[in-house]
């Protein structure tokens, strides 16, 4: 075949996947326009602003239209909007949804669990926590009818084809299936030759959540392999039981080579994942992690000082604002919230950096979740969400 022939065939290719993009040709014909008339696009003025908005709008608000049991621990809130239309997702991304829970206002980050291809409503499935401030409440005080205000879809947690090549792994915890079963659905339907083993480890076999379905999209589709793993089974069960230790990922996956790994869990799940992963030769840029909050027991990192007790009170400044009082072994943002200081944030989880605040006085410990950047350390900037006072501070904000 000649150059020609080739640069046709490539040409044509394009052609056909630009006109495939729903407005392209009404652009094009925009341009043409443009091109024998003249324009300064004053017409267009804030047309941009009001695209980005739609896609990615600051704040949703949102109403409970259903409520769904799913295990004794698990349930899925289902909102839809009480306005525009729910903007787009990427399977696997969350929005943050604020609550108000007897005077304090505060918001926790939750994955989407419906299909990125339904644009009617967002089911959020939201799974107990031991004295879990939000959980508790959502599980046992909303009802439908119910308003809430949340973020945009929000995160950098989904499945990019371009990168992330065809051989997936989600090791799963708890409700970290919640993004897993959506990106599931997700590459199901992209109709693409791939290899998606979901490992989904949860302590008691009456908690598996989507169990169900997830089966039957075993049952129903060859390229999806689903490996239940339960830490404390009951005294007749015969599957697999234990942890996701390297040995038995080793077992169930037949090898490592080419995977590219997800990990959603909670903390202790997703560290202890990582660890395998790595003790497995996992290179880090193969592991896709979700993080899911503020470490649990920060005084258990190896870089919390010895000295400081994570059960003592110090003494909170907010510059010019008042202080209060808080307990070391918290996240700096929980006490400012419970003490009526409202601090922008998203994830709560040290990555997106909506909660910063800067230290003027006294020291706090960043753990390994905070992803500070450079200048952050330079300036005294921490994000509250994953920041520990170890003494008396002063913050601004």
């Amino acid at each position: 075949m000649s150059n020609t022939s080739n640069t046709d065939k490539l040409t044509n290719t394009a052609n056909n996947v630009l006109n495939s993009i729903v407005g392209y040709q009404e652009a094009v014909s925009a341009k043409n326009e443009w091109e024998q008339h003249g324009t300064d696009l004053t017409e267009l003025k804030g047309s941009v602003d009001g695209t980005v908005a739609t896609l990615h709008p600051k704040r949703l608000t949102l109403e409970v239209s259903k409520i769904i049991e799913e295990t004794p621990s698990t349930r899925t809130i289902r909102f839809i909007s009480t306005g525009a239309p729910l903007p787009p997702f990427q399977a696997g991304q969350y929005i943050n949804l604020f609550v108000n829970i007897e005077g304090v206002s505060t918001a926790r980050p939750y994955a989407i669990s419906s299909a990125s291809s339904e644009r009617n409503h967002y089911d959020l499935t939201v799974k107990r926590v031991d004295e879990g401030f939000v959980s508790n409440y959502l599980l046992d005080h909303v009802s439908v009818g119910q308003q809430f205000l949340s973020t945009g879809p929000m995160g950098t947690f989904y499945y990019n084809p371009l990168f992330h090549g065809k051989d997936l792994v989600f090791l799963a915890g708890g409700s970290g299936v919640a993004p897993a079963i959506t990106m599931l659905k997700d590459i199901l339907s992209r109709g693409s030759t791939f290899n998606f083993h979901m490992v989904y480890g949860n302590s008691y076999v009456d908690d598996l959540i989507f169990i169900d379905e997830l089966r039957g999209l075993a049952d129903q589709y060859s390229q999806f392999t689903l490996t239940e793993v339960v830490s404390r089974p009951p005294s007749n069960y015969k599957g697999l039981t234990g942890h996701l230790t390297a040995d038995l990922l080793r077992e169930v996956l037949g090898g490592i080579d080419g995977k590219v790994f997800y990990v959603c869990g909670p903390t202790p799940f997703n560290d202890f994942c990582i660890d395998q992963l790595k003790g497995l030769g996992v290179a880090d840029k193969h592991i896709r992690l979700e993080a899911n909050g503020a470490p649990k027991n920060p005084e258990k990192s190896p870089e919390w000082p010895n000295s400081v007790d994570a059960e003592q009170e110090v003494w909170v400044t907010v510059s010019g604002r008042g202080k209060f009082k808080a307990k070391v072994g918290e996240p700096l943002l929980n006490s400012l919230e419970r003490n009526g200081y409202s601090v922008e944030n998203a994830c709560r989880s040290g990555e997106c950096s909506l909660c910063r605040v800067k230290v003027i006085s006294g020291n706090v410990f960043n753990p390994p979740e905070a992803h500070l950047r450079k200048s952050d350390e330079t300036f005294g900037w921490v994000h509250s969400c994953v920041a520990f006072p170890t003494e008396d501070i002063e913050i601004l904000y």
